[in-house]
């Protein structure tokens, strides 16, 4: 059974993996989470520095698990734009000799909370204070609180799983011959 490492312990993170791969290629496929770290700051403040993130996640897993058929990054981060903070999140995901990127949505975040991530505060504990929530990072996240639960952190996060994926699906497609 092929095994997908995702490098994090975060259950929101390693369940959009899960749901993202079997969504793609159905069920057949162990997960597990294993802590590394992103080599980045705590709340990555650029897209760039998320991304980067995502791909240092990934590729300290598979060092870590070197047996392993898929290593998995995901690396949420916070961008101030013209038009407020914008939130996101990126996943890298490295195969045996392919690798797969794609960002997620983008939404901007409320005044309250961006302030409280301005004056350096991760977004979950930005999310908590405002929302009154506990632990919103490994739950709906920012999303999910602003929506409802319509859209949560684990949803946003599997729609980007899927677009990474596509490379793999599509394999003779992304290896340069």
């Amino acid at each position: 059974m092929p095994t997908v490492i995702i490098a994090s312990t975060n259950p929101v993170k390693i369940e959009a993996a899960r749901r993202g791969f079997t969504a793609l290629f159905g069920p057949g496929y162990r997960f597990e989470g294993i802590a590394v770290p992103s080599g980045v700051s705590d709340q990555p403040r650029s897209d760039a520095e998320t991304r980067r993130g995502a791909r240092n996640r990934a590729a300290r897993a598979r060092q870590r698990r070197p047996e392993a058929d898929f290593w998995v990054g995901i690396e949420g981060g916070i961008e101030d734009t013209p038009e407020g903070m914008a939130a996101f999140a990126w996943v890298h995901i490295a195969g045996k000799d392919l690798v797969g990127e794609a960002r997620t949505g983008t939404f901007f975040l409320p005044p309250a909370v961006a302030r409280l991530v301005r004056q350096g505060h991760e977004l979950g504990y930005a999310d908590d204070v405002v929302f009154q929530s506990h632990n919103s990072k490994q739950n709906a996240g920012a999303i999910g609180l602003l929506t409802d639960g319509v859209i949560d952190r684990t949803a946003l996060y599997q729609h980007a799983v899927v677009l990474a994926l596509a490379a793999f699906k599509n394999r003779e497609l992304y290896i340069d011959s």
